[in-house]
């Protein structure tokens, strides 16, 4: 009589598999924990070395460090430019998102580009290594908006203002000025100006200073960007032949 097929036996080998399986579990866990608390503390240890890591994904250094970017009282200080006295902008009364400073860039575009973002109110000047210097800016009334890619032509220290023709006869108070007003601390240009041009022709608009700080951050010039008279000579300054402009 034939017998039936002996019943496998249990062996220790068989339990190896589970075995295997709970420790591989057990093991994640633990190294999920481990990697956590070891991503919290260096969260706390590139904060405190002021390191961040959120635009990239990747640890990068902070901002950097330029001298003519400082506290508010020394950048906006009374200082004489050209012969002319500039007076002191009260700081504490311009919103601190208007005053000059280090950002990391959000616009992409290449080291040297000036960037006009008219809804932030802000104009980026792009520098290497993923930062911008960040001035805040007026900017023109609804129907006194220009947009596009051009170029900064060039630019000019204390420069002389000529209204155009139509805004004389929409404000004929400005006729005295039909041949142009002179440079000065008066001038509706200020400092200095930056003409831009779009495929060799003048558009007419201009990146310049302004007397009439409390204006940044406001829509109400004739189109044209204007800035702090301090801060404009500060973009002057680092802005060198033909430059290219972004307004958006």
């Amino acid at each position: 009589m034939s017998k039936s097929p002996a019943s496998p036996v249990s062996g220790p080998t068989d339990h190896a598999p589970k075995l295997a399986s709970r420790r591989n579990v057990l093991f994640g866990l633990g190294a999920a924990g481990l990697l956590a608390g070891c991503s919290r503390r260096m969260e706390m240890d590139l904060a405190s070395i002021q390191i961040d890591d959120y635009t990239t994904g990747s640890i990068r250094p902070s901002i950097s460090v330029d001298k003519q970017v400082t506290r508010p009282e020394l950048m906006y200080a009374s200082f004489t430019d050209e012969g002319y006295q500039l007076p002191e902008i009260p700081f504490a009364k311009v919103d601190p998102k208007f005053r000059r400073q280090i950002v990391v860039d959000p616009t992409g575009e290449a080291p040297g580009t000036i960037v006009v973002r008219l809804q932030e109110r802000h104009l980026y000047l792009v520098q290497p290594g993923g930062d911008a210097i960040r001035y805040g800016v007026g900017i023109g009334r609804d129907g006194f908006l220009w947009n596009g890619r051009a170029n900064i032509q060039y630019g000019k220290k204390w420069p002389r203002w000529t209204p155009p023709a139509e805004m004389i006869a929409r404000k004929p108070e400005l006729e005295k000025w039909r041949g142009g007003q002179p440079g000065g601390l008066d001038n509706p240009l200020g400092a200095r100006a930056l003409y831009i041009f779009k495929d060799g022709q003048d558009t007419g608009y201009r990146v310049h200073g302004s007397p009439e700080w409390w204006t940044i951050g406001q829509a109400m010039s004739s189109g044209c960007v204007r800035m702090i008279n301090q801060d404009v000579i500060d973009l002057f300054s680092r802005v060198n032949g033909k430059t290219p402009i972004v307004v958006s």
